[in-house]
């Protein structure tokens, strides 16, 4: 079986108000969850809009990521108050917890993201995070979201961090998928792949663009968000299990685990990720095309103004034996790191993280 997309799906400018009534079809008593501080006048409106329409609503927030703590808190609500679905709406984050909850209950999830940092608003995975914001594990769920809201004049208030940051992670499905997969003969997983080529290249050529005029106007930035949420989400559906994630988010992963003062978002730390990636890449599998590639993306992530080193996410990798807990969460049994189709070792880490951090790659 697989989970492809939302049974439904609104986008484009205006979105909200025409999914109410299909919203209304399924719930009445909907859990409507949220977290940031930044986001509470669309949330406000989104109550107001519920509660005109005769939805009997009940609020709560995240306190810290999507991590047992919250869950289990949240659990308690939502089994209290007999609630018959979960309204998530805010970021990754809360969009997973979102899923996740309305999952354990068998009832349906809506999502609205509030941003175009990741796919979260369109899979069947929540990822769970200790309170610090250090990765534990994936989850899969049983169903993709019953409805996905992607509202244009919700997406255009959030910050252009992080659209930054939702375009590294939506460049990461080409560089992880055709790496790990461009020998799965299954005809979805391939087309899966083009397909991330195609997004791949939208993002190179439009991101900029989007990133520098965030307006329901522009054309590159409605291509880019919807790229980074949705058509993201749908190379993840199609190409199922087989199109894996690799390097960028193992990497990812194990980077969590040292907490940073800077805080930062998915997308950045894998942005990280796919450089590192791609050096193991250079370095282990004589990829001729690596270093090209490496200056590529560079280029842009220059112009998004997004860290290209560790150091640049404000952690220091020579200090408190970072380093090495990176290398040995990278390579743990589980990781996805052994995804790659040749060999990685800790050492192998060690080395191309070290020489990253040391050494600034010309842009020419």
């Amino acid at each position: 079986m697989q989970l492809i997309s939302p049974e439904k799906i609104f986008r484009g400018n205006g979105a909200w108000l025409k999914a109410l009534p299909y919203i209304k079809k399924i719930s009445k008593r909907p859990l409507v969850l949220g977290r940031s501080l930044s986001t509470i006048n669309i949330r406000k409106k989104i109550y107001k809009d519920l509660q005109d329409n005769n939805f009997d609503i009940y609020v709560s927030n995240l306190q810290f990521d999507c991590c047992f703590e919250d869950l289990s808190r949240i659990k308690n609500l939502i089994f209290k108050n007999n609630c018959d679905s979960i309204i998530a709406i805010g970021g990754g984050k809360v969009l997973d917890a979102g899923k996740l909850l309305a999952d354990s209950f068998s009832i349906p999830a809506i999502t609205i993201p509030l941003s175009a940092s990741t796919c979260a608003g369109w899979t069947a995975l929540s990822n769970i995070y200790s309170i610090n914001g250090q990765f534990i594990k994936d989850v899969e769920l049983k169903s993709c979201p019953e409805i996905l809201v992607f509202d244009h004049s919700f997406i255009k208030t959030a910050p252009k961090r992080t659209l930054a940051s939702g375009i590294a992670d939506a460049l990461a499905k080409w560089y992880e998928s055709s790496l790990t997969s461009s020998q799965v003969e299954d005809g979805l997983v391939q087309q899966a792949i083009q397909i991330s080529r195609v997004l791949r290249d939208q993002l190179l050529i439009d991101g900029e663009s989007a990133y520098q005029s965030q307006s329901i106007q522009n054309v590159s930035w409605c291509n880019v968000v919807e790229g980074c949420s949705l058509t993201a989400g749908l190379i993840g559906g199609i190409g199922g299990a087989k199109c894996r994630t690799a390097a960028a988010h193992a990497i990812h992963n194990a980077i969590t685990q040292i907490v940073s003062t800077q805080k930062p978002l998915h997308g950045e730390i894998v942005g990280v990720g796919i450089l590192l990636q791609l050096r193991l890449e250079e370095t282990k599998n004589n990829n001729k095309l690596a270093s090209q590639s490496i200056k590529q993306l560079l280029a842009l992530m220059k112009k998004l103004n997004l860290p290209t080193t560790i150091f640049e996410l404000g952690i220091n990798v020579f200090e408190n034996n970072n380093l090495q807990k990176i290398a040995e969460f990278t390579c743990g049994d589980k990781s996805e790191i052994h995804f790659l189709p040749f060999e990685i070792n800790q050492q192998d880490i060690i080395e191309i993280i070290k020489n990253s951090e040391t050494q600034k790659i010309k842009i020419t």
